[in-house]
């Protein structure tokens, strides 16, 4: 059942901390995390929710357990919108505080997290990203599409109406980032049906996998998606979408911003659509939104982000999204 990859915690009270670090806790040990990581990751929670307290405002923490290549992690994502850090390098030395603290508060985290970043910007705010995984992992396994989502129900849901899917075989990857309409669980039906059709689908072009996809969720209230086909071998990317899904590709000239059609998948789409053809030569990303991106919003507006963790990059237009009164999702590719 595709659903919600995160879940999300107000980290803006400290009242809230023991819940989250009850939360991460009973994850861990219903997922057979061992003992030994189980300890760690209460460690990273203190922390995090630590740093939070004491230099954040507005503080949220994503929770999510995923797999990749085989293995299995518990990410945390740490997002505020706090006064932000000028000297990342320094503030991450063992020692340093600016608070009278021992000061071993990130310098901890990235030493017990199996993957690490962390993104800051004064007057912006500061997003770090923690990975522990269950089993030691070597670098070299980790073979799979760099492609990083983060999909949030709507607060008070317990089911997410959006949700994303990759098909990766050979020399193709192919990827979908639908929402249902409304939100709940009938939200979420409608994007089960619309995957489970996805999973079936044998045309490699993104408007016949519409067709078929529309036919297949005709009974459910519908939904909007865009769906990305890219060949790596003729280094192609095709696209279409129905409904407002943003998608945004970015490179290091230029951006493009490619226009779904109107309409409901499962209930109304047009007759006459093409598929957008173009070189991922010249895109080194791809961004996937529901709900729309900000219109003003630019990678190179916030220095540094394009060189951080998908997730990170992920996190951030989650964070600057005007409002999250419904279900959130964003989808981000690195080609």
């Amino acid at each position: 059942m595709a659903d919600a990859t995160h879940k999300s915690f107000d980290a803006s009270d400290r009242s809230y901390y023991a819940i989250i670090k009850k939360e991460v806790h009973n994850l861990a040990l219903s997922t057979g995390f061992p003992e030994k990581k189980i300890a760690e990751l209460d460690i990273i929670v203190a922390e995090i929710t630590s740093n939070l307290h004491k230099y954040a405002k507005a503080g949220e923490l994503l929770l999510s357990y995923q797999e990749k290549a085989g293995h299995e992690y518990i990410e945390l994502i740490s997002i505020d919108s706090g006064p932000g850090m000028q000297d990342l390098s320094r503030m991450m030395a063992d020692g340093y505080s600016s608070t009278n603290t021992i000061g071993h508060g990130l310098g901890s985290i990235k030493r017990l997290s199996d993957e690490f970043d962390i993104f800051s910007s004064k007057g912006w705010g500061t997003i770090l990203v923690s990975r522990v995984f269950k089993l030691p992992i070597t670098k070299a396994k980790l073979k799979a599409p760099d492609i990083k989502a983060i999909v949030v129900a709507k607060p008070g849901e317990i089911h997410s109406g959006d949700g994303y899917y990759v098909k990766a075989s050979g020399n193709s990857v192919k990827l979908m980032l639908a929402d249902g309409l409304g939100h709940g669980v009938d939200a979420n039906y409608a994007m089960n049906q619309a995957v489970a059709a996805f999973q079936q689908c044998p045309f490699d072009s993104p408007v016949e996998i519409i067709r078929f996809i529309h036919r297949a969720v005709r009974k459910t209230r519908g939904l909007v998606a865009t769906f990305v086909v890219v060949d790596t071998t003729q280094r192609t990317l095709r696209i279409a979408g129905v409904g407002n899904i943003s998608a945004k590709l970015i490179g290091p000239l230029m951006s493009k911003t490619p226009l779904a059609y109107n309409g409901i998948i499962g209930h109304n789409i047009p007759n006459t659509m093409n598929d957008q053809l173009m070189s991922i030569n010249d895109f080194q990303q791809l961004v996937l939104c529901s709900d729309g991106i900000r219109s003003r919003w630019e990678l190179n507006k916030l220095p540094g982000l394009n060189r951080c963790d998908l997730s990170i990059q992920a996190a951030a237009i989650y964070k600057d999204h005007s409002r999250r009164s419904d279900d959130m999702s964003v989808v981000i590719s690195k080609f």
